[in-house]
């Protein structure tokens, strides 16, 4: 009987598992039909900031400006027999008055296609690209139109400059469900992080993972699995190797509440090129007091070579409703840093609210908290706490006010000049056709 009620391509239908990157299943049930919006608002902005040399007093120079954005969005998901296809776009123009170099095209989309080719092999794809200044449109937080969760994604969230990166990543696996209870899945994964000033490092990865799950009821089911991931930068002669595995749990608590996750260890490999400077008793040697001119020599080229064990770990609590979703997640893992920073160890924890078209309201809640420690080009640590907030209400027919707050206080123990505050303001109108409201996320 449970077979016949899901529908014919989930041969699983069993709680979501987070090391697949899968979103929580209870989300798979409200159906989220295609709509386009178009907003006009208005902006304030303060704590903007280039890639510039610091002032006179140390600090990085930043500024503040009111702004106007025009940004189209088209979301929604689409399910035939085999086959089930979300996706989610925001792209805007912004201009800042006071500011003219901050102007901006940004745009971000995230799409999920699932294709169940026979009763025990099924296809996943995943895809998120865009490019932005400051933060990635749409695509950071658990969205009902698109079918997995962006935080297993490779996308940049935690850039310090206001300089345009540039980010694709494409996520491709196939499971084998071997029996009702055993599920086999292989996979691939390879994305690219670019920025417009030359000074920043880009990021490329590849990476290869597989797993195992057994199903032990119908509201439990546990494995293990192993991931590789090889990251190269721009600019910087060095990669990174990381050898992860895990043991995963996923638990439907009831119709609507889930929990998922892993826990295990990593094994970092870092080669970088490095300068470090030369001891003062090699420089006595090398360039002798007495000597006439400058010595040309100040410091040298070294290789650093290093190994380190790591925690990987990441959970997610969710509650689903019939139009949105309440979420708290935290991990542990090795990301390819922001562009300033390098391969880093980064803990995580977010907690966020989705809520997408009862008659006439839509509003989204995330905040986030990020810690981290590079041990790539430069070592130290750095971090942020980011809340963002938007809503849209209609107040007549296709027309909605929409209003959006996001904030962002990057920190770091290590370096003072890291530490900073952003934050936007925006409040306007946007028209969507149809009875749904705009999802001015």
């Amino acid at each position: 009987m449970l077979g016949l009620v899901a529908p014919a391509f989930a041969q699983y239908a069993g709680p979501a598992i987070l090391s697949r990157g899968e979103a929580p299943a209870a989300m798979a049930e409200p159906k989220v039909e295609f709509t386009f919006s178009v907003a006009f608002t208005a902006n304030y902005t303060d704590g903007l900031a280039g890639v510039s040399a610091p002032n006179a007093e140390g600090q990085l120079p930043t500024e503040s400006s009111f702004g106007e954005t025009v940004t189209l969005g088209v979301s929604g998901a689409h399910t035939w027999k085999h086959t089930h296809f979300g996706m989610n776009y925001s792209g805007g123009f912004s201009h800042y008055s006071q500011a003219g170099y901050f102007d901006t095209f940004s745009q971000g989309i995230s799409m999920g296609l699932s294709h169940q080719f026979s009763r025990h092999i099924s296809f996943v794809l995943r895809e998120s690209a865009g490019m932005f200044t400051q933060f990635a449109p749409g695509t950071v937080s658990l969205n009902s139109s698109v079918p997995f969760d962006p935080t297993q994604s490779y996308i940049p969230t935690t850039d310090f400059y206001n300089n345009r990166t540039y980010y694709n990543t494409t996520q491709a696996n196939a499971t084998i469900q071997k029996s009702t209870r055993l599920s086999f899945d292989l996979g691939g994964a390879y994305f690219v992080n670019r920025y417009r000033s030359a000074a920043l490092f880009g990021a490329n990865g590849l990476g290869a993972n597989g797993d195992l799950q057994y199903r032990l009821s119908r509201r439990t089911t546990i494995g293990g699995t192993y991931n590789f991931i090889e990251y190269t930068f721009t600019h910087s002669q060095g990669s990174t190797y990381v050898h992860s595995a895990a043991f995963t749990l996923s638990t439907r608590l009831n119709r609507w509440w889930e929990i998922s996750g892993y826990g295990g260890a990593a094994r970092v490999e870092s080669n970088f090129v490095q300068t470090v400077p030369i001891d003062p008793a090699i420089l006595a040697i090398l360039c002798p007091p007495g000597l006439n001119q400058p010595c040309p020599l100040s410091a040298g080229t070294v290789i650093s070579h290093t190994v380190l064990w790591a925690p990987n770990f990441a959970i997610r609590l969710s509650r689903s409703f019939h139009h949105g979703v309440a979420y708290a997640s935290a991990g542990e893992s090795i990301t390819p840093g922001n562009g300033l920073f390098l391969t880093s160890r980064a803990a995580t924890a977010m907690v966020g609210y989705g809520y997408s078209g009862l008659r006439k309201w839509s509003m989204g809640l995330s905040v986030q908290y990020v810690s981290a420690l590079s041990f790539g080009n430069v070592q130290g640590a750095y971090g942020e706490v980011m809340g963002a907030y938007s809503m849209s209400r209609q107040i007549l027919n296709h027309l909605s006010f929409v209003s959006s707050f996001s904030a962002t206080q990057y920190r770091s123990a290590t370096f003072t000049g890291y530490n900073r505050l952003i934050y936007s303001a925006s409040v306007g109108v946007a028209f969507s056709p149809g009875n749904i409201p705009v999802r001015f996320f």
